[in-house]
């Protein structure tokens, strides 16, 4: 696996929110890209669920160091998991892509029915990387390892 090489210690500059992202599932590969050409403040940093950082903010977090399920949102030394994640995380895109916070309002358990269905079959339908996503060099303080 590549490592993503940035900020040492895998500390966020500023607490700036940090998405945690299965860096061997392309579709969370190219969400992570969307996020990045979408963000209205450069104000989000990223680490691989795979990597040191990543791992140990989900132990951090109490949260199974095996969980490749889901995008994790660390903010604010808070974490949030599966729709709740991508809800907040929509909150950093600009219009029209903020605008799917509104979907807070749909039951969480609905949220998350909806949101494990993909997770499931994210592999089969996108595809699976032998290696975590390398960021652009313009990128690359953007990502933790």
């Amino acid at each position: 696996m590549n490592e993503i090489q940035s900020i040492s210690e895998g500390e966020s500059p500023s607490g700036h929110p940090v998405v945690l992202f299965d860096g061997t599932c392309n579709f969370c590969s190219v969400s992570v890209q969307f996020i990045l050409r979408n963000e209205r403040d450069s104000n989000l940093h990223f680490a691989t669920l795979q990597s040191e950082v990543g791992q140990q903010r989900l132990m951090d977090h109490d949260m199974p160091r095996d969980r490749m399920d889901s995008m994790i949102l660390i903010d604010q030394e808070q974490a949030y998991d599966r729709s709740d994640a991508a809800l907040r995380v929509a909150k950093h895109l600009r219009a029209p892509w903020r605008w799917a916070k509104i979907f807070v309002f749909v039951p969480k358990p609905i949220r998350d029915w909806c949101y494990r269905i993909l997770a499931k079959n994210r592999y089969r339908i996108f595809g699976k990387s032998e290696e975590c996503m390398v960021p652009k060099p313009e990128l690359k303080s953007r990502f933790l390892s």
